[in-house]
């Protein structure tokens, strides 16, 4: 089966490889699309990646991540618009089809997520004509809830679709199965997100039962609850066909496990269990 639907992003393997070593095993595996996260980048260079990238025909579905913009005063707000500036350069210079925003939560000792909240909107409308400028979307990624506190206070698709609304051209969204499965309006903002067309990439995983970190021990496709085919298929009825993007944080389990072992079992789950 042809595996031109299929993107890692790198965070699968970061346990065994770094970003050079990451493309060479994709590459071995078939796969030509990934999604890298800035520390890889920055650790060999972004000029290094670019030519690894351009010179492998690498395709990029996301650059992770911008996004953590509230803060506790106006310093610490515009120094996160700077770096999310220095983002979208990343972005575009390694031709990526969005940059991922991970949006923040809270700052320091605030309990005001309705000011957070506002932050974020405020912060993407202050980067958006920049990242028009560079031809690079942005894509909002909605996290589960357990997240609002420390790593995104945008915790539904509705809820990022909102902010969609508001700020216009340029701004879509992320949806990651692992964030949203649970929603009971996920089918239909899935459909209001092919409406607006604001799909801009499809990250995939699973939901262990049970979970033992709420961060670290997410599941290869087909070992947990969620029903990855359903909500390919909503997505599909909405309008995008990009590529699934395998996206696995698993301290200790798939990155304790050599990359190629990763890989191989991605694309195994990808032709059985995603298709």
């Amino acid at each position: 089966m042809s595996l031109e639907g299929l993107s890692i992003n790198l965070a699968t393997t970061r346990g065994a490889w770094g970003f050079a070593d990451a493309v060479d095993g994709c590459l071995r595996h078939g796969i030509t699309s990934i999604s890298p996260w800035r520390d890889q980048v920055h650790d060999i260079g972004l000029k290094e990646a670019v030519r690894i990238v351009e010179g492998n025909g690498i395709k990029l579905t996301g650059h992770c991540r911008g996004g953590m913009f509230p803060a506790m005063d106006a310093a610490g707000f515009q120094a996160n618009i700077d770096d999310n500036k220095r983002a979208i350069d990343e972005a575009a210079a390694l031709g990526a089809d969005c940059l991922v925003l991970v949006v923040g939560g809270l700052p320091g000792s605030s309990k005001d997520i309705g000011d957070a909240r506002k932050q974020v909107t405020d912060g993407i409308a202050a980067i958006l004509p920049y990242a028009r400028g560079n031809n690079v979307p942005l894509a909002i990624e909605p996290l589960h809830p357990m997240y609002a506190a420390d790593r995104a206070c945008v915790n539904t698709l509705g809820q990022a679709l909102d902010i969609c609304v508001e700020l216009g051209d340029g701004v879509g969204v992320a949806i990651d199965v692992y964030h949203v499965w649970w929603d009971p309006e996920l089918e239909q903002q899935i459909a209001r997100a092919g409406q607006m067309g604001a799909i801009f990439a499809h990250h995939i995983c699973d939901w262990l039962v049970p979970t033992k970190d709420l961060l670290l021990d997410r599941g290869m496709m087909g070992d947990g609850v969620i029903d990855l085919p359903r909500i390919r298929r909503w997505i599909e009825a909405a309008g995008f066909h990009g590529a699934q993007e395998v996206e696995i944080f698993s301290q200790d389990n798939w990155w304790k496990r050599p990359g190629d072992e990763t890989l191989a079992a991605c694309v195994e789950r990808f032709n059985t269990v995603c298709s």
